[in-house]
């Protein structure tokens, strides 16, 4: 619609002008056959100079809009579990972890069933190395679990699922069955994404409604996230390691209240920095409640 209505204001606005020196002859004619020519021969080149203008304005908007690709997401029936691993590239007992999330996706897991976030915490950064995924809010996120649960300390890496401490067995892994058992319980939220995918931007529309009076205290939180990242890391405590990662979170919104009906139409615009590979992000947004940390309902959307 925008390059629509952006097409027609410009031939309405070149039509007037094109009338204009079409008529500007005429107003000199009686002044000598000499400035008549001079006369359109400047109409003329000005013409062509905005009839070429508005061609390539118009060429730069059309392989703008056919490179936009629009997608939407919806939660189901059943609950997607949160995973969230906070960890650090600072941190010599993270890269195992970081590598153990990665798998969860050739174990068909992601996104029906479990939504796995690494969130990069700061506080490894005076080591040595400053981890160039790391974020003060993390940090501040984790420490937020740490308190709802009566601690008053953080660790890494630190796994939790659907907002409690997971920890990995030795010998059996369980996130399969814990993941499902989650699955198996009703959602206490739905979630709807719609989102706008440009070379340069990522515009959404993110749309949630619960059901029950308890849940309505929920809030929701989008988070941008991306795959298939490779550091070498130059110091700190894994200094010489290649480290590789995935479902590392970019972007996280500040937390959004729902109305008093429990619903709430959300838009983000989040802007593509040049490190980042448009092909491997994507958008999740998930509803948790700030006393208990349950989370009600998780979604992933990505735009290909």
């Amino acid at each position: 619609m925008k390059v629509a209505a952006t097409n027609k204001y410009l031939r309405q606005a070149f039509v007037g002008k094109e009338k204009f020196y079409q008529n500007a002859p005429a107003l000199v004619i009686k002044t000598g056959y000499l400035r008549l020519n001079k006369t359109m021969s400047n109409t003329s080149l000005k013409i062509r100079a905005r009839c070429a203008a508005t061609a390539l304005f118009l060429m730069l908007l059309q392989i703008a809009n056919a490179s936009a690709v629009e997608c939407s997401a919806a939660s189901g029936e059943q609950r997607v579990a949160l995973l969230e691993l906070y960890t650090s590239e600072g941190c010599s007992s993270c890269p195992p972890a970081d590598k153990w999330l990665s798998k969860l996706s050739a174990e068909k897991l992601v996104p029906g069933a479990l939504l796995p976030l690494a969130f990069h915490v700061d506080y490894w950064n005076y080591l040595g190395w400053s981890d160039p995924f790391s974020q003060a809010k993390f940090s501040d996120r984790q420490r937020d679990y740490s308190k709802r649960r009566g601690a008053s300390f953080v660790v890494t890496p630190q796994l939790l699922l659907d907002g409690r401490g997971y920890q990995r067995p030795l010998l059996i892994e369980d996130i399969d069955s814990k993941a499902k058992s989650i699955n198996r319980l009703a959602p206490r939220a739905s979630i709807r994404i719609n989102q706008v995918q440009t070379p340069n931007q990522i515009d959404a529309r993110v749309e949630v409604r619960v059901a029950d009076t308890d849940a309505r205290q929920a809030q929701v939180f989008v988070a941008l996230y991306e795959n298939n990242l490779v550091t070498s890391v130059k110091a700190g405590e894994n200094k010489g390691a290649l480290l590789k990662h995935d479902f590392v979170v970019r972007e996280l919104s500040n937390p959004v209240a729902l109305d008093g009906d429990g619903r709430l139409t959300h838009d983000v615009s989040i802007r593509i920095a040049p490190q980042w590979k448009s092909r491997d992000l994507h958008l999740a947004a998930f509803v948790q409640h700030p006393r208990s940390g349950e989370v009600l309902q998780a979604l992933s959307s990505a735009c290909r």
